[in-house]
């Protein structure tokens, strides 16, 4: 099968490696001519675990090449994805900016037969545009009767696992009514469908409502636990502990029951904040949903708050470590991660920090400059001097960390533990000023 990708972000490299993966021939376009460059000569975007093997071997084998020609790509492939970003407009809703311009490329260059399918994150409604932008891009090239079809199929991958996830799906969610186009869908999946991963039809709204619910329902357990972690310290009960008496009541389950310092990255805040957004166009309520979101905002507060706490409003001339910059472990992925907000407000309050993150060194520069803050790739470098230690992302090296060697580096034993990594008794025998979510002191 010959596919077009376009955009080669955290979507789009890792589905088109993994299409090439499975045998078929992909492209994959982007129109930011350094992007293109990079990967021409081997390097990646973004990090993600196994990504950078795969793509290696798939090159070398003539499976998956890279182009800033997006219509040329465009005309010789019969399945074009789009995998552009749709980062949250003002009020909440998604922009699709990108999508439509990619859209009015396709409709200006397909040639042949083609399925055009959607796997950048669109609201309800989107297929319907799409259909009539490149149904006037091919009426105005005098191609009406050219024949095409729309599917939505969004992606499940969780960033770090990205790559495992889509060679290992547990559900390969396939929108449309159009009975050629589910053909040609099941044909392109084969390679994991005859390994049992099941492929589910369904109509096009229900597609692209599908990928929101999900992202809407994991956001809103993790709001949940995070309120209950608010009650545990009010009463006196710990939060772990509460997680261990729900888990094993096998209709809840295991899976994000973590209380933390709120949820971050490209997918939950904004696909929350979306599907609110689309449902009051459409004069429906989401009480639900918009406490999940005011619960996560109000949750990324707390370890600024647990600082204000212990040192006092005047935060001035204060020197801090943060451990993990990423919004997860196992991604360089920094957007709406809580330590970013974190330390921009300690910034404000004229706090001098010292970060350190495996991989989100780099964007985290990006981000957010050189004023006030020192950047370090050693771990126990960064505590040298500081009154205090903040983690935002469980690592396994932080989990594993040497608790001497931490304490002793500190110039104030204090810890500020937004993952709940350490157990609080061990904490207080070690010497330790420690403070973690919804535990007990």
């Amino acid at each position: 099968m010959k596919i077009c990708m376009i955009g080669t972000g955290y979507v789009g490299l890792v589905v088109g490696a993994c299409l090439a993966e499975m045998g078929h021939e992909v492209i994959c376009v982007d129109n930011n001519p350094a992007k293109i460059s990079a990967l021409l000569n081997g390097q990646l975007p973004i990090y993600e675990p196994g990504l950078e093997r795969l793509v290696e071997r798939n090159v070398l084998e003539s499976r998956l090449s890279f182009s800033l020609d997006i219509s040329e790509s465009v005309a010789q492939s019969q399945f074009i994805f789009i995998a552009v970003g749709t980062p949250p407009a003002e009020d909440g809703s998604a922009d699709l900016t990108y999508v439509m311009k990619a859209v009015e490329q396709i409709g200006a260059s397909i040639r042949d037969y083609a399925i055009v399918i959607t796997k950048s994150t669109v609201p309800i409604g989107s297929s319907e545009r799409i259909r009539g932008i490149i149904e006037e891009q091919l009426k105005n090239r005098g191609l009406t009767d050219l024949e095409f079809d729309i599917v939505s199929n969004p992606e499940f991958l969780r960033e770090g696992a990205a790559v495992n996830d889509f060679l290992n799906p547990n559900r390969i969610v396939v929108g449309s009514s159009n009975p050629r186009a589910l053909a040609y869908m099941e044909k392109l999946y084969l390679p994991l469908t005859s390994k049992g991963f099941p492929i589910v039809h369904m109509d096009i709204a229900s597609a692209e409502l599908a990928k929101y619910a999900s992202n809407a329902m994991l956001a809103t357990r993790i709001s949940f636990m995070n309120e209950m972690a608010g009650i545990c310290e009010a009463v006196g009960a710990d939060i772990e502990r509460v997680r261990q008496g729900m888990e094993l009541d096998h209709r809840i389950g295991s899976y994000f029951l973590s209380a933390g310092v709120g949820y971050g990255g490209s997918c939950f805040p904004k696909d929350v904040r979306a599907i609110i957004q689309s449902a009051t166009e459409r004069n429906i309520p989401t009480h639900i949903l918009e406490a999940v979101d005011k619960v996560n905002h109000k949750q990324k507060q707390k370890l600024f708050e647990m600082v204000v706490g212990h040192f006092g409003e005047d935060l001035k001339g204060l020197r801090l470590a943060v451990w993990g910059l990423s919004f997860k472990p196992e991604t360089d992925d920094i957007r709406e991660a809580p330590s970013i907000e974190t330390i921009e407000q300690l910034r404000k309050r004229g706090v001098q920090i010292h970060v350190h993150d495996p991989v989100a060194l780099q964007n985290a520069y990006q981000a957010l400059g050189e004023e006030n803050i020192k950047y370090f790739t050693g771990p126990y470098q960064a505590l040298m001097d500081a009154d205090a230690l903040l983690i935002f992302t469980e690592w396994k090296q932080y989990r594993s960390a040497d608790l001497g060697r931490i304490k002793s580096l500190l110039k104030q034993p204090v810890l500020f533990d937004g993952r709940n990594l350490f157990n609080p008794y061990m904490m207080k025998e070690e010497g330790f000023v420690y403070q973690s979510i919804g535990r007990m002191k």
